[in-house]
């Protein structure tokens, strides 16, 4: 059992805690109340986020060649366009030699053939004019031998399968001759990668190789070249505020390089997916870096904005009474009290996003407990501000 020092101690410290919220008044409860509003949210929060360029390359070269020349370096700048590297490849080169002379040893085979197809032709020609003339005299009953007809008529036929296999061979030749010409095409097109280029504008950040390495399309990268006039500033926006991201939307951040500016981006690409370990989207803004003062890599602090497309309904932070159970708002209607379950939701300043079965109007108590039994007379009083 308490002291009565101690007794009479809790008693006044209860007083000065409950005096400020209601006071009985003929057996009813004067508390200090508030009306339900129905606002727009608007509030910014604070995420991490991390500056990367807007297009990135590692640059290999795509045949196997020695290094001739590279007339750039770390922090050079480029045009889609400009040459990166030269690489001289001396087995490429044999390798079309090699071909374009098999073409030209097909190309004077087929002269050849063409010639003795057309002189065979000559002779089939004269054959068949002879054959012709000895099967017009035959007509005539022992003028021509039917032997002599037979002979002439054999050796038509005989040149005649000679010409279509000399024009057989022909075709053949030309058909070796395409293959042979597709082989030079290949190589002279293999040959092309030997001068490479850069893909985009921008400004090479790493340099691996010197003249005279052999590069190939395996190992590490030539090059790698970024895109740093324009950035992509990644945001992982939780889950909580996903339905706030809205494409088009202008977005301040600033950076520790420059603590007393202000930077701005355009939500431009929201991955629709979450990632089931940090409960996030990450969304990309598109941001404009003319004057090169940003670079990739960087860290930022994004002011993100949280809106809704509709008006919500707020009450005092105050208001909300949580509890094990439940959480409730204490609504007065017809000068008694009702515990009216809400959700919340944003705080905003000393106001509170609320979801329930309120209207816009309804009055509340303005510091709730739970103490305030629903059914309780309330006498209501305007909260002071």
């Amino acid at each position: 059992m308490k002291s009565p020092r101690v007794f009479l101690i809790s008693t006044i410290a209860s007083t000065l805690f409950v005096l400020p919220i209601f006071a009985q008044n003929g057996g009813a409860l004067t508390v200090e109340t508030t009306k339900v509003v129905s606002q727009q949210l608007e509030k910014t929060i604070s995420i991490p986020a991390d500056l990367t360029p807007y297009q990135v390359v590692n640059i290999h070269a795509k045949v196997t060649g020695f290094v001739e020349s590279m007339p750039v370096d770390r922090a050079s700048w480029v045009k889609a366009g400009d040459p990166l590297a030269v690489l001289t490849a001396p087995e490429l080169r044999a390798q079309r030699l090699e071909a374009e002379a098999k073409i030209q040893r097909i190309e004077s085979q087929r002269s050849e053939a063409e010639s003795k197809v057309a002189a065979l032709k000559a002779t089939l020609a004269s054959s068949q004019s002879t054959y012709d003339r000895l099967k017009t005299a035959s007509e005539t009953p022992g003028v021509v031998a039917g032997n002599d007809l037979e002979v002439a008529m054999r050796t038509v036929e005989a040149q005649r399968m000679n010409v279509e296999a000399q024009a057989s061979s022909v075709e053949a030749l030309l058909k070796e001759k395409a293959v042979a010409e597709a082989a030079v095409g290949v190589v002279r097109e293999m040959e092309g990668y030997l001068r490479i280029t850069a893909p985009f504008d921008g400004v090479i950040t790493e340099r691996n190789v010197h003249p005279g390495s052999l590069v190939g399309p395996s190992g590490a990268p030539m090059l790698k070249i970024e895109e740093v006039s324009k950035l992509r500033l990644t945001v992982p926006v939780p889950e909580i505020y996903v339905g706030s991201i809205r494409k088009g939307t202008r977005v301040n951040f600033r950076v520790s390089a420059f603590p007393d500016q202000t930077f701005q981006g355009v939500i431009a690409r929201p991955a629709h997916s979450l990632d089931i370990k940090t409960r996030s989207m990450l969304v990309e803004l598109d941001v404009n870096n003319p004057r090169l003062m940003l670079s990739s890599g960087m860290f930022a602090e994004v002011e993100w904005p949280i809106s809704r497309p509709q008006t919500s309904l707020f009450v005092p932070t105050s208001a909300v009474v949580r509890t094990t159970e439940r959480q409730f708002v204490v609504r007065v209607r017809d000068s008694s009290a009702e515990w009216v379950d809400v959700r919340r939701g944003e705080v905003n300043g000393n106001m509170i996003e609320v979801f329930g079965n309120l209207r816009e109007g309804d009055i509340v108590v303005q510091r709730a407990n739970d103490e305030i039994r629903a059914g309780t007379r309330i006498t209501p009083t305007v909260a002071r501000r």
